[in-house]
This record gives C-alpha cells, structure tokens and sequence, in this order.
C-alpha cells in the first residue's frame, strides 16, 4: 500500500498556523476532497467541528475549497464527532468533514473525514485526495460552483437519536449524574440527553470561550469529576473528551472507569440478555484484566493496532458488534457507526438500570492488572527494536512473567509512535512493582540501543 503523506490514522492532525493546519492547506484539502467526492453522488458534504478558536477559520478555508471544487457545504456548527457521522448518512451526504483535535489542546486542530456511511475513508479514497493535493488548484465555472447551507437543528436531531438508543423500557430517573463536557463539541448537548430521560444533571465543562477545550477537565484529565461526583454524592460521574467520541465514567466513590472497564460491562450483559454478536475487539494497549475477565466468560477476544479506524476495521471483517480503546472510544457497531461517547455512556447506564447495580459492583469480577508505560526518545536514525540488547530485555521479561503460557501473568508491548521519535515501553503484571522492574529494565536497553 502507498504510504499516506498528510492522512493519519484520525485524519490530518497538527499545531494551528504550522503547516499542514493552515488556511491555505485547508483551502486546498477542501478543493482536493471535493474532487474526488465529487464523482460519488450528490455533490453534498456535512461540515462540522468542535470549540476551537481556529475552527472558524478552518471551517471558512474548507468551505471555499469544496466550493471550487463544486460542491456544497452543510453547516453544523460546533457538534460532536459522531453527530457528524450521524447526520452524514441521514442527510445522504457524499462525506462529512470534522474540524477537530479530538483529545488535544486547543492550539492543535485538526481535519477528518466520514464517508457517506459515516465510517472513516477507506484507505482509496484518501489515496486519492492526497493525489490531488499535489495538482495545482483549478476552479469550476462560475454556475457550478458549490453553496454553503446552515443546518439549524442539527444538535436537536443528534439529541433526539442520542435518546433513541436508549430502551424505551428504562429511565434515568433517580439518578444523580455529573456530567463534564471538556468544554467541547458535547456542551450543549449531554446535559440535555442525560436529563431528557429523567436523570438529575449537574453540568461541569459546558462554558467553552474558544481556549479551554480539554482543560484540565474532560475524559483526558478526570480529577475535576471525581471530585464532583463525591461533592455532589453523586451516582455517577460522565466525562466526555472535546469532540465526545471518548467517555470515562466515574463511579459514586470517585474511582474511574476506562474503555476497557464499559466494555466488558456491555459484553458481559450483553452475553447475559442473549444479544452479544461474536465478541469484542481491543487493541494492542487493551488491559490484560479485560482478556482475562472476558475468556472466564467464554467470550471471544482479538487485539487490533492502536487507533479507532483498526478496531472499526476488525468489527467489520469478524461482524462483530463491540470494540473500543482502554482510552475510552468504545464502539457499540449496533447503534452507531463510530466510536460515541454519548451513546455508550447510554448503552452503561441501561446496564445499571437494569440490574440495579452500580458501577463498581459491575466491575468487580474484572480486576484490572498494573500497567505501566514508559516513553523513551530516540534520534530518529536508529531503529532500537531491532538491538540484540533490547530483544534480550523483552525475554527476560517475557521469562519471568511466563508470557505465553497457559496462565500468564504479564504482558510486554514496544512499538513506535507514529507522530513523534518515541519507543513507547508497556509492561503489564500482577502486581505494580513488577509492571515497573520490567518496564524500567527494557526502557533501559532501549536508551543504551
């Protein structure tokens, strides 16, 4: 396969006014999409994007590009990633385009795109917009240019399906919720859909002014909602990152639920209620708690690479119904077509309704091993994991945690950042000191490669 020269596994990502987060390239990414969209039907792309200052200005460059290319633009306003790929497949759109960091600052940004099936592009498809991106940029004439529409409802038609994966047989009522919206894309939306089925919410993270996406708040940094939760006795505690495709939950105590954790809480009760589809795809980063846990229960498990697209892309080879990241995207393939912060949080709290239990009692069969991982930098000109001395540490690792065995009590993963000169180190054991003798003995062998 080609190598990609501006797309990323979530789409071109980078510091704003640092190439390729400019005006000018956005402009021209916008042109060259909407010549290869084009070709594909209606002539009609979604454009959506979080709290970000800079989203205004992307937005404007994105629009005029797919204008040139003679395509019109859908305005959302700020909304969450998966609202995009939602409206995307209901508006019968050629794409929808995300102008946003997800996770990061607010001085990043970035561009991805859904595909008319609110998936993200196959692999083709962005082939062949960066083909374009290498040609100089031409305009259509005059009569075929495209027009920019605005699309007043669209955070009410995301509420409203929001609320529809929900059972119909349940309520929220009598629960005290505290929701952080990262002061992102969600902050006019969650609150509404947590209380609209009855819960009591308290908002946190819903006063976005363009600078404080992801601030200290948010499923990124959970210690502002722990506290709130046990503030407020609060049941439960909702944290959404700045374009809600990722959820922490925060249970009545303040202790923290990662992707892993809802996950296997769908999985199990979804086994419980006769409705789990195969079974459930992670990644390579997944805790080995969750394996462990899901095997004593017969359910099927895989690990694909680190990124939502390569458990999307496992779901759909296996036609399975769930997968996520520990990060906290978690996919509920049933309902939605990515990774929804909103939706499972939903998908969780139907579980607690229903079995009346809380969050900690749901997780209890589901201890978590101690992971430890540890970034190490390295010139760029070398490749340490292919040293002999760094080989030799991960077996001796692999050894005295009988990795591969038929009870293993660990497990060690070293692979390269794809952004940055990193070897990233991850040991997971049964216990902490051991997760980090191990990680601090390879990350040591890597330096000296």
């Amino acid at each position: 396969m080609m190598t990609r020269k501006y797309f990323g596994t979530d789409g071109v990502r980078g510091k704003v006014g640092e190439y390729p987060i400019t005006p000018e390239f956005a402009l021209k990414l916008g042109w060259a999409a909407g010549r290869v969209l084009s070709k594909m039907g209606t002539k009609k792309v979604i454009i959506g994007k979080d709290t970000r200052i800079s989203g205004y200005m992307l937005e404007s460059a994105l629009e005029a590009g797919l204008s040139a290319a003679g395509l019109n633009s859908v305005l959302t306003g700020p909304l969450p990633t998966p609202a995009v790929a939602y409206l995307t497949t209901t508006f019968r759109a050629d794409a929808g385009i995300v102008i946003s960091a997800s996770h990061n600052p607010y001085y990043d940004n970035g561009i991805k795109f859904f595909s008319a099936s609110g998936e993200k592009l196959p692999d083709d498809v962005e082939l062949a917009i960066e083909a374009e991106l290498d040609k100089p940029m031409e305009c259509v004439d005059s009569e075929l240019l495209g027009k920019a529409y605005r699309m007043e409802d669209a955070a009410g038609r995301y509420i409203e399906f929001c609320k529809g994966t929900f059972p119909s047989s349940l309520s929220l009522s009598g629960l005290k919720l505290v929701v952080d919206c990262a002061n992102g894309a969600a902050y006019h939306i969650a609150p509404d859909v947590f209380s609209e089925l009855g819960a009591q919410v308290i908002a946190i993270g819903n006063t976005p002014n363009g600078t404080n996406i992801n601030d200290n708040c948010g499923a990124t940094s959970t210690a502002l909602i722990q506290q709130r939760v046990i503030d407020e006795k609060a049941d439960l505690g909702i944290a959404l990152d700045g374009d809600s495709d990722r959820i922490m939950m925060v249970d009545s105590e303040g202790r923290v639920a990662d992707g892993d954790q809802l996950l296997y809480i769908l999985a199990k009760q979804a086994l419980i209620n006769g409705e789990l589809k195969g079974g459930v795809v992670g990644t390579l980063m997944s805790n080995m708690g969750m394996e462990v846990a899901l095997g004593k229960l017969g359910i099927p498990f895989v690990r694909a690479n680190v990124g939502d697209r390569y458990v999307m892309e496992q779901l759909l080879e296996r036609n399975w119904w769930l997968g996520g990241e520990n990060s906290g995207h978690v996919i509920c393939r049933k309902k939605v077509t990515t990774g929804d912060a909103i939706v499972a949080a939903l998908q969780v709290l139907a579980v607690v309704q229903q079995t009346g239990k809380t969050l900690d009692l749901l997780l209890a069969d589901m201890p978590m091993m101690p992971q430890i991982l540890i970034n190490v930098r390295f010139s760029g000109d070398t490749d340490p994991l292919a040293s002999a001395l760094v080989n030799t540490a991960v077996s001796d690792a692999e050894e005295a945690m009988l990795v591969g065995s038929k009870a293993p009590k660990g497990r060690v993963l070293l692979r390269k950042s794809g952004t940055e000169p990193l070897i990233r180190v991850m040991v997971e054991a049964e216990s902490t000191e051991l997760a980090e003798q191990w990680a601090n003995h390879i990350a040591d062998a890597v330096k000296g490669a």
